[in-house]
């Protein structure tokens, strides 16, 4: 059936389901259910899932349970109950942290132990891909299949999802062009887009740098503030344009521009981020009290535009030792690290400190 859509194309259509508050069904080897991003959740819509019956439970990651002190019984996650008389602003406050220190009470939470968590794990997984807080509410379905047909909703099955939901898509090159730049004249713009719908990345080429030698690289992660507006909270910008500096003295090199925003999160949620960081939490703690890992990015998509581009070897601008494993790790030899060490302010110098001592950057 040529025209039906892959699964592919099913998970972006409930990606972008969940962003506009759009519930999609889940089908799993333990049954099925019905899954609202709680970022996005309105009265209407709960009052409906109501309607439906069951036991209706808001599923997040461990990081934001042990900031309520709820239990996580399945490890990586919590399915914590939701009381009968619970309105969206409640569920918003257990999956939004912003609130958490002007109102710190919001148990006793009562978390689910039993039974499968498969489809609240591949529900986090959605919301975290479509770049909304990882948080879910999830009602079983006894017929996943008729629920979606008789409501019009997306029908993920998770037997399908499952491989597609924890590889890097492929991307493909869509245009080319030369674009001479403060660093260098001699620069071209390569724009490649990922087979499962996500966003386009990047690869900004100085020079014609030979394919058979090592290549001077950078792998730079989109950063709004930092790139385009100069915020002095982080060293993004400065580590941008001295990397496209030393390639231009170099007279050739490559920069792989990567829509990853935020170390993976998204724009809102790095705002989030920023705001519990004026509430004096690190950047660390502030990531996992939205209920994300310290860096969600995927540093798999830099590994495969390195070889769709021709190159095997790279001289790393770095101060990132993730980025050296993982390059590494899916076969791009990295023969030399090279600092980076640009952008310190007075008020970025905490944020410099926190990276060095979690995150391990060799600064």
């Amino acid at each position: 059936m040529p025209l039906r859509p892959s699964i592919i194309e099913y998970l972006n259509r409930a990606r972008a389901d969940l962003r506009m508050g759009v519930p999609v069904v889940l089908a799993g080897a333990q049954g099925g259910a019905l899954v609202i991003a709680a970022e996005a959740l309105d009265p209407a819509r709960l009052a409906e899932l109501r309607l439906l019956g069951g036991d209706l439970v808001l599923a997040i990651t461990a990081h934001r349970a042990a900031t309520l002190k709820a239990r996580a019984y399945d490890g990586d996650l919590a399915r914590v109950r939701v009381p009968t008389d619970a309105g969206p602003q409640w569920i918003r406050a257990i999956a939004d942290p912003a609130d958490d220190l002007r109102s710190p009470m919001k148990g006793p939470l009562i978390s689910e132990r039993d039974g499968d968590a498969s489809l609240h794990r591949a529900a986090l997984s959605l919301t975290k891909s479509a770049q909304l807080l990882p948080a879910a509410l999830v009602l079983p379905v006894s017929d996943a299949a008729a629920m979606a047909a008789t409501h019009g909703l997306t029908l993920v099955r998770l037997e399908e999802a499952r491989a597609e939901l924890d590889r890097a898509s492929p991307l493909h090159p869509v245009i080319s062009a030369n674009l001479p730049m403060a660093a260098s004249q001699a620069g071209r713009v390569h724009v490649f887009r990922p087979e499962d719908g996500g966003v386009e990345h990047y690869a900004i080429e100085i020079g014609a740098p030979p394919r058979d030698k090592p290549v001077l690289a950078r792998l730079h992660s989109a950063c709004f503030t930092g790139d385009v507006l100069g915020s002095l909270k982080c060293d993004c910008g400065p580590q941008l344009r001295a990397a496209l500096q030393q390639m231009g003295d170099e007279g050739a090199g490559v920069l792989l521009y990567l829509n990853q925003e935020g170390r993976g999160i998204g724009l809102a949620n790095k705002m989030r981020a920023y705001s519990l960081q004026d509430q004096g939490f690190d950047t660390v703690e502030a990531n996992h009290r939205l209920g994300f890992e310290d860096d969600e990015r995927d540093f798999r998509i830099g590994a495969g535009l390195l070889r769709r581009m021709g190159f095997s070897a790279v001289r790393l601008l770095t101060n990132n030792p993730a980025k050296l494993r993982m390059l590494e790790a899916n076969g791009i030899e990295v023969v030399e690290r090279v600092p980076l060490r640009v952008g310190e302010t007075p008020q970025n110098a905490a944020y410099l400190a926190t990276k060095a001592a979690k995150s391990g950057h060799m600064l």
